[in-house]
């Protein structure tokens, strides 16, 4: 089955659970967020994000929101760049902007970015008003990671479709 780029909706920022979720729990509602785009997240991944610091860590052994938000986008992310250029990318937004708006930015801009790209349309254009320096990195990295989950999905069904023909 191709993915639906149309009706694909992350959660946002709001919307992502704030009561405490434990490792298997956190894992299991990321993994439910991006299965439409076939990217996963597993425990050993978020305990090193969490070793390395690029989540804080859980509080009473549960994530809330902010880490929550923070590893979906680095599961996204890591599809194009280094965690050292994530960690330089976390750098800049907590400079920038709330982590609940820019979180927020990024789902709605990926989102935008996967149907123009599946539907063959062209790219959606920069903001007109803000187009910050940062605003542009985190653009190009939604252009690039919105192509690979692309191509992903025409190997995948395209794969699917040759092994259908050449059993019949």
């Amino acid at each position: 089955m191709r993915f639906s780029a149309r009706d694909y909706r992350m959660p946002r920022y709001k919307e992502i659970p704030n009561v405490g979720l434990y490792l298997e729990q956190t894992v299991k509602y990321i993994n439910e967020c991006l299965a439409p785009i076939e990217i996963s997240i597993t425990p050993s991944m978020l305990s090193n994000y969490v070793k390395k610091g690029y989540i804080d860590r859980p509080i009473k052994k549960q994530y809330y929101a902010d880490q929550i938000a923070y590893a979906i986008y680095i599961v996204i992310i890591k599809q194009v760049l280094s965690m050292d250029n994530i960690a330089s990318l976390f750098v800049l937004q907590k400079a920038t902007y709330t982590l609940p708006v820019a979180y927020d930015y990024f789902c709605s801009e990926l989102e935008k970015t996967l149907v123009a790209i599946f539907e063959d349309k062209e790219e959606p254009k920069k903001d007109t008003g803000d187009s910050s320096f940062e605003k542009k990195m985190l653009r190009s990295v939604i252009i690039a990671v919105s192509h690979i989950i692309y191509l992903n999905d025409c190997f995948k069904n395209n794969l699917q479709d040759n092994a259908s023909d050449s059993i019949r």
